[in-house]
């Protein structure tokens, strides 16, 4: 092998490290920004050339290892989830989950709402919403709690909360009547709680409130266990003729979101096998 052809096996080798070098630095530097990159950003902090960069950003982000946000921003997208590159405490899931659920909300017309169990295990708490625009609406707070027993998301979180985790909130569950359409004896909560399982949706018609309504439908994380969940609510009239489509949507949009906190297509859902317990 002569000289020359050495220097330029080595120039081609130089020149490729150098490119996996930089698609490393990328990752890194994405995965320590919370709200992402602009191309201008990571070419200043990267001290390359956008031009340089442009061509790998495109590359990642149609591998799905990168994501770009409404801005043009730069941030991890599921592939790099899903790969433990980043991770939901890193980039919060309310966050990770915003995009979809404005694009939920734009689609039904209904607020939409992210939620998740409260630490005490007594509520559900919103941990996101994107409202709707509509003058007639239902509206809550980011933080706000609501009962179990009495809520779409609530009842979605409880039906695939492993069985011992489930049985002992269950135990301590005060099922405080709202409305004369609220569950309040537990052989009936288990029992929806059941149908909830089956169909992997919730559809709660003026249980907690008169004339409000919602659907909800359980987020898993990558290992299969429920997350939280995604629900709409509107008024019980506008919503209850929209029962099949409204239900779809939301399951849809759950699905999105489990897959962007990594949940991978074949692990099974970590749940209780079988019929829930009754009461006895």
């Amino acid at each position: 092998m002569t000289t020359g052809a050495v220097r330029e096996r080595h120039g081609a080798a130089t020149g490729a490290h150098r490119a996996a070098g930089r698609v490393m630095d990328i990752l890194e530097l994405v995965v320590r920004t919370r709200d992402g990159l602009a191309l201008r950003e990571l070419s200043a902090q990267l001290e390359a050339p956008k031009s340089s960069l442009l061509p790998l950003l495109r590359t990642l982000a149609a591998r799905g290892y990168l994501e770009q946000g409404p801005l043009g921003e730069y941030r991890l997208g599921p592939k790099a989830l899903e790969q433990g590159m980043g991770s939901p405490a890193h980039r919060a899931w309310p966050e990770i989950a915003r995009p979809a659920l404005r694009a939920l909300m734009q689609r039904t017309g209904e607020t939409v709402f992210l939620g998740a169990l409260g630490g005490d295990g007594t509520a559900v708490v919103f941990v996101d919403k994107v409202e709707s625009e509509q003058v007639i609406r239902y509206t809550a707070g980011v933080g706000d709690r609501r009962a179990l027993h009495a809520t779409s998301s609530g009842k979605v979180i409880l039906a695939f909360l492993p069985t011992p985790e489930r049985d002992r909130i269950l135990r301590a569950l005060p099922l405080k009547r709202y409305t004369d359409r609220t569950v309040t004896s537990l052989p009936a909560l288990r029992a929806a709680l059941e149908d909830v399982r089956q169909t992997g949706i919730c559809v709660n018609l003026d249980e907690l409130a008169v004339g409000a309504a919602g659907i909800a439908a359980p987020i898993f994380d990558r290992d299969g266990h429920v997350a939280g969940a995604c629900a709409i609510g509107g008024p019980t009239d506008r919503v209850r003729p929209r029962l099949k489509p409204l239900a779809a949507e939301v399951r849809a949009t759950a699905r999105a979101i489990s897959a962007l906190l990594g949940q991978r297509a074949g692990v099974r859902v970590a749940r209780s096998s079988g019929p829930l317990a009754r009461s006895r």
